[in-house]
Protein backbone atom coordinates (compact mmCIF):
# COMPACT_ATOMS: atom_id res chain seq x y z
CA UNK A 1 0.00 0.00 0.00
CA UNK A 2 1.46 3.34 -1.04
CA UNK A 3 1.73 6.34 1.58
CA UNK A 4 -0.89 8.83 0.60
CA UNK A 5 0.65 12.87 0.98
CA UNK A 6 -1.45 15.70 0.26
CA UNK A 7 0.10 18.99 0.16
CA UNK A 8 0.26 21.90 2.60
CA UNK A 9 1.46 25.24 2.49
CA UNK A 10 2.54 26.31 5.80
CA UNK A 11 1.99 29.98 7.29
CA UNK A 12 5.61 30.90 5.81
CA UNK A 13 5.05 29.57 2.93
CA UNK A 14 6.81 26.14 3.19
CA UNK A 15 5.50 23.46 1.26
CA UNK A 16 4.89 20.65 3.90
CA UNK A 17 3.67 16.76 2.45
CA UNK A 18 0.95 15.58 5.30
CA UNK A 19 0.59 12.07 5.83
CA UNK A 20 -2.06 10.10 8.37
CA UNK A 21 0.19 7.63 10.67
CA UNK A 22 -0.79 5.18 13.75
CA UNK A 23 -4.63 5.27 13.10
CA UNK A 24 -6.53 4.14 16.23
CA UNK A 25 -10.11 3.96 17.25
CA UNK A 26 -10.51 7.73 18.14
CA UNK A 27 -7.13 9.18 16.79
CA UNK A 28 -4.62 9.44 14.09
CA UNK A 29 -1.14 11.26 14.30
CA UNK A 30 -0.89 14.21 11.23
CA UNK A 31 2.85 13.93 9.90
CA UNK A 32 3.90 17.21 8.61
CA UNK A 33 6.97 16.31 5.97
CA UNK A 34 9.68 18.82 5.37
CA UNK A 35 10.17 19.17 1.76
CA UNK A 36 13.77 19.02 2.78
CA UNK A 37 13.25 15.08 2.51
CA UNK A 38 17.05 14.33 3.81
CA UNK A 39 16.11 13.92 7.24
CA UNK A 40 13.03 13.76 9.75
CA UNK A 41 15.10 16.41 12.13
CA UNK A 42 12.45 18.80 10.68
CA UNK A 43 9.36 17.01 10.54
CA UNK A 44 6.37 18.13 12.88
CA UNK A 45 3.26 15.86 14.28
CA UNK A 46 0.14 16.36 15.78
CA UNK A 47 -2.64 14.53 16.92
CA UNK A 48 -6.39 14.32 15.40
CA UNK A 49 -9.31 13.08 17.52
CA UNK A 50 -11.81 11.31 15.39
CA UNK A 51 -15.07 11.31 16.52
CA UNK A 52 -17.09 8.92 13.65
CA UNK A 53 -18.33 5.52 15.00
CA UNK A 54 -15.13 3.90 15.28
CA UNK A 55 -14.39 6.03 18.05
CA UNK A 56 -17.05 3.57 20.41
CA UNK A 57 -15.07 0.64 19.66
CA UNK A 58 -11.73 0.12 21.36
CA UNK A 59 -11.03 -2.86 18.61
CA UNK A 60 -11.77 -0.95 15.34
CA UNK A 61 -9.58 1.40 13.34
CA UNK A 62 -10.50 4.25 11.46
CA UNK A 63 -8.92 4.18 7.80
CA UNK A 64 -6.10 6.89 7.14
CA UNK A 65 -7.85 7.75 3.55
CA UNK A 66 -10.78 8.32 5.54
CA UNK A 67 -9.06 10.77 7.83
CA UNK A 68 -7.43 12.31 5.14
CA UNK A 69 -10.45 13.50 4.00
CA UNK A 70 -11.58 14.72 6.53
CA UNK A 71 -8.45 17.13 7.01
CA UNK A 72 -9.58 20.55 5.31
CA UNK A 73 -7.22 23.58 4.56
CA UNK A 74 -8.33 25.03 7.96
CA UNK A 75 -8.38 21.69 10.34
CA UNK A 76 -4.68 21.45 9.15
CA UNK A 77 -3.93 24.91 9.58
CA UNK A 78 -5.56 24.69 13.51
CA UNK A 79 -3.48 20.95 13.58
CA UNK A 80 -0.05 22.44 11.99
CA UNK A 81 -0.05 25.44 14.61
CA UNK A 82 -0.93 22.53 17.81
CA UNK A 83 2.12 20.67 16.05
CA UNK A 84 5.42 19.41 17.73
CA UNK A 85 8.87 18.61 16.45
CA UNK A 86 9.59 14.99 15.55
CA UNK A 87 12.95 15.18 17.22
CA UNK A 88 14.35 17.89 18.87
CA UNK A 89 17.99 19.34 18.80
CA UNK A 90 18.42 19.64 22.74
CA UNK A 91 21.26 17.70 24.50
CA UNK A 92 20.35 15.17 26.74
CA UNK A 93 21.64 16.48 30.44
CA UNK A 94 25.09 15.65 31.04
CA UNK A 95 25.07 12.79 33.58
CA UNK A 96 28.91 12.99 34.59
CA UNK A 97 28.43 16.46 35.93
Amino acid sequence: MARQIRPFRGPDGTNWGVEVQVPGASNAMIVFHHPGGKTARLDRYAWDIWNGPESRSVTSRVAPEKIMQSLTDDKLALLFRRSMPVSNDLTRVNRAS
